[in-house]
């Protein structure tokens, strides 16, 4: 009997497409029932060459062998885990194989991952394409019931092929030219480097900035608090101080003349459902995980739990034939603090508004949404609830009636000058009641001094006075912020922006103060050095652009690389006849253990290390990293210092303790918690730092030892 290959992405979800489709016999790399046998990636199984396997010249990093142009690109089957390649390409040419069935992430990436490993193999069998947005069993066995044919997304393929093929032709190529120019660790990329430009405005901004103090009046009548508003301008803020003084002068003493009164009701609707880059802004700036910690959760959520439908998206809409599914995932998330909430919205008509269902808007993927499977909230990890309570909530807010509420405003003069008084009061509190945020609507004013007033009356002022304030900088930009604005600049997609931010950080060019992203002495140089060109946010946009007319079929993909190939030669011509040059300002005199040379001191995004300045030495020391151990004295994180058993931990606070000392205190407070157990929670802090970027480029800039 013939049977499917299905190849997914990683083994979790291979698991659970197996054991939907009936496959009790497992093997060492894959999974077999009577028609399908199930097998996995592991994220990229095979990527593009490195430039020392397109011959030895390039071994050696010489300007003279840039600009790098491979006529015929070579995909290379990645070391660490060919094990699993060799297994794949085995099952694709067993004799009982019809045909493969791709069922990695449904996206331009996921596509690529298979795509890559079928071209690497010589796969000739046909391929169909599993496409969808969760993992539960339902969206399992109604995904095989329609699979699609894998010539539907060849464009989508060609798109991911010239945007791999671009980062390679620009990154790599620049990334040489500046480290050769420049004997420098310095590297550069399409998208890279406009985010650092983006960063280093804000702070030019910030720089620069002169604060200016404004000025306004309020009035007090019959305890309530009239504002003064510009009659030219209807701002209540004057940067005129003379001119705030004469109003106050000749208004002082004065009465006030009721204009007009007005009552009108307003309502406030939901925020839109969530896409990851809301997601990740809304968590950094509630919970401060980084983007990179919000994906991983994201992700967990998805593919462990099954509760949440998939991450990397950039939609806030759901699809028409979704509508229909609602109840269902209303039931499954009837528990806890949610049941009160679900009971209320399963007892009337679904809300189907056209404000978060409208197929128009719904790219690859929908908004992030609960999935219909039953959730079991013990089961998740403290994070992981922070996470799930942020898109069920949303979920909920959507679904449920808008926020009403009545505004009462007041307008008046004293001595020809405008006045206002404003308040609201909440009639039905709807969605917000979910976050208790009826008090965000503002106070109401009172109804017993209302009624004294009418249209025409004079009031007595009991008094004024002049306020003042003064203007603040720009903020600095948060992970949350900062990768909103890479949206809003088109800068990467969805599923780039939390490994660009990851590796900006891990190349040294960014670093944390407290919340802040700030960019360091390195970076700032290297955005004197690069071409002026690949500072530009509009460059990756209109890329992006282009790579998605390729993927819908409007563009075709070998123009698209022909004029990258020119425009990589023009930037290399760039780099060769500069002028600039690059110092290192964190040179310490620690010598390299390897080589000798001087080693550069960096503050990472988990700590602060010795780095050797020799970049084919690589060397590398930790002096500190950040931990999750929380200091006695003040309860912030504290940081470890030493080796060995001489490592401690210190706080900004002041608070030291050793190493040894901090187990003891774990043990007490544990109430026998094994040695075991402490190191385990030494360690767990180092568990994102560790996780690999899952990108096809990653891998060749690892090799870079930046």
């Amino acid at each position: 009997m013939k049977k499917h290959l299905v190849i997914a992405e990683k083994p979790s979800v291979a698991r659970d497409i197996a054991r939907v489709l009936g496959c009790k016999q497992k093997g060492s790399s894959f999974m077999e029932g009577e028609k399908y046998i199930v097998t996995w990636a592991l994220g990229h199984l095979v990527t593009l060459a490195d430039p020392e396997q397109y011959g030895n010249q390039y071994k050696q990093w010489s300007m003279e062998t840039l600009p790098m142009m491979p006529k015929q690109w070579k995909l290379v089957v990645i070391g660490k885990t060919s094990k699993q390649y060799q297994s794949v390409k085995k099952l694709i040419f067993r004799n009982d194989v019809s045909d493969i069935i791709i069922a990695t992430d449904a996206g331009r990436e996921g596509e690529l991952v298979a795509r890559w490993i079928l071209k690497k193999a010589g796969n000739q069998k046909p391929v169909q394409r599993l496409w969808i947005s969760s993992v539960t069993d339902k969206a399992i066995r109604e995904g095989f019931a329609h699979l699609r044919p894998g010539k539907e997304y060849e464009n989508l393929y060609h798109a991911a092929v010239a945007r791999a093929e671009a980062d390679w032709l620009v990154g790599i190529n620049a990334t040489r030219a500046l480290t050769c120019k420049y004997n420098a660790q310095l590297s550069c990329g399409r998208v890279q480097t406009p985010t650092l430009a983006m960063i280093a405005k804000r702070e030019e901004e910030i720089r620069t900035f002169k604060p200016k103090k404004f000025y306004g009046i309020k009035a007090f009548v019959l305890g309530m608090t009239f504002t003064w508003k510009d009659r030219m301008s209807g701002s209540s803020q004057s940067f005129d101080r003379e001119k705030i003084d004469r109003i106050k002068k000749t208004a002082g003493g004065e009465t006030l003349l009721i204009g007009k009164i007005s009552k009108k009701p307003k309502k406030t609707h939901a925020p839109s459902l969530y896409n990851l880059t809301d997601l990740q802004t809304d968590a950094n700036k509630r919970f401060g995980f980084s983007a990179k910690q919000t994906l991983n959760l994201m992700q967990s959520l998805y593919e462990h739990h099954k509760v949440l439908t998939y991450p990397r998206t950039d939609s806030r809409y759901l699809s028409s034939d979704m509508a229909d599914t609602i109840k269902e995932r209303l039931n499954a998330i009837s528990v806890g603090p949610y049941k009160k909430w679900t009971a209320k919205l399963l007892s009337k008509k679904v809300n189907r508004s056209a404000s978060f269902i409208n197929d128009s808007k719904v790219t690859d993927h929908h908004a992030i949404i609960p999935t219909e499977q039953s959730v079991f909230l013990t089961d998740m990890s403290f994070d992981e609830r922070k996470i799930y309570d942020l898109v069920v909530k949303r979920f909920l807010a959507v679904l449920s009636p808008a926020c009403e509420y009545e505004q009462t405003s007041i307008s008046g003069t004293i001595h020809g000058e405008i006045f206002e008084a404003k308040g609201t009061v909440m009639v039905k509190a709807g969605w917000k009641e979910l976050y208790q945020e009826e008090e965000s609507t503002g106070e109401a004013l009172p109804q017993d001094k209302l009624n004294m007033l009418r249209e025409g009356t004079q009031v007595t002022v009991d008094s004024m006075k002049i306020t003042e304030g003064t203007t603040n900088p720009p903020a600095r930009y948060t992970e949350g912020t900062l990768i909103s604005r890479m949206e809003k600049q088109g800068l990467g997609t969805v599923a780039t922006r939390a490994d660009i931010i990851e590796k900006l950080f891990s190349s040294f060019l960014l670093e944390k103060n407290g919340n802040d992203v700030v960019i360091t002495g390195k970076a700032k140089q290297l955005l004197e050095l690069v071409p002026e060109d690949l500072r530009k946010a509009e460059l990756t946009a209109q890329w992006e652009q282009r790579l998605t007319a390729i993927a819908e079929g409007r563009e075709d993909d070998r123009k698209f690389m022909g004029e990258i190939s020119g425009y990589t030669r023009q930037i290399i011509e760039e780099i060769k006849h500069a002028q600039g040059t690059f110092c290192h300002e964190n040179l310490t005199r620690h010598k390299c253990p390897e080589c000798g040379k001087f080693m550069l001191k960096v503050k990472g995004k988990h700590g602060t290390f010795l780095v050797c300045q020799d970049r084919e030495c690589g060397c590398r020391k930790t002096l500190s990293r950040t931990t999750n151990a929380r200091c006695p004295v003040c309860h912030k994180k504290m940081e470890m210092v030493g080796e060995g058993e001489a490592q401690k931990f210190v706080c900004v606070c002041g608070h030291k303790e050793k190493l040894s000392a901090f187990k003891e205190r774990k043990k007490k407070d544990g109430a026998g918690v094994s040695k075991k157990e402490v190191n385990r929670y030494l360690k767990k802090q180092q568990a994102e730092a560790e996780q690999p970027i899952n990108n096809a480029f990653a891998d060749a800039f690892a090799k870079l030892k930046l």
